[in-house]
């Protein structure tokens, strides 16, 4: 028996999700007029691609593959954009675009907010109730 109820199916689905970040992330880094845009779709590629690197049991390899493309490249070429000459003319979005990306923005950060605030609440997590005698703090206290 599982101790978390719907375990593999979460874990089914975190696993879709990074590999649906990941196929995303290319196909805005590829797809996209915009050179900002294609940095940003190549820094989702890679934060998906890190989360691939975590399901293969390497969080070494995912760690740097954040430190190393996202942190440094990403931002290299974002550097780069932002230290060369505009040419073209910044386009004037409408308050109902702006409103239409924040809703849901705060759409999706309620969503997190709320499975991690209940996996906080109902997971099955190890309390020690007897004092250790090494100084540890644990459940009751100081032992």
């Amino acid at each position: 028996m599982n101790p978390f109820p719907f375990s593999a199916v979460l874990v089914v689905a975190i696993f879709g999700f990074v590999v649906a970040t990941t196929v995303a992330g290319a196909l805005v880094a590829v797809l996209s007029q915009r050179i900002i845009r294609s940095v940003a779709g190549l820094a989702l590629c890679c934060l998906g691609l890190a989360g691939l690197y975590y399901f293969l049991n390497s969080p070494f390899l995912a760690l740097m593959e954040i430190l190393i493309y996202v942190g440094a490249v990403c931002v290299t070429i974002v550097f780069g954009v932002m230290l060369s000459e505009t040419d073209e003319q910044a386009e004037q979005e409408g308050r109902r675009h702006t409103l239409r990306w924040g809703a849901s923005s705060l759409v999706v950060a309620a969503l997190v907010f709320g499975g991690v605030a209940y996996l906080s609440l109902h997971g099955g997590w190890a309390v020690r109730t007897q004092p250790q005698g090494d100084g540890s703090i644990n459940a009751i206290g100081i032992s």
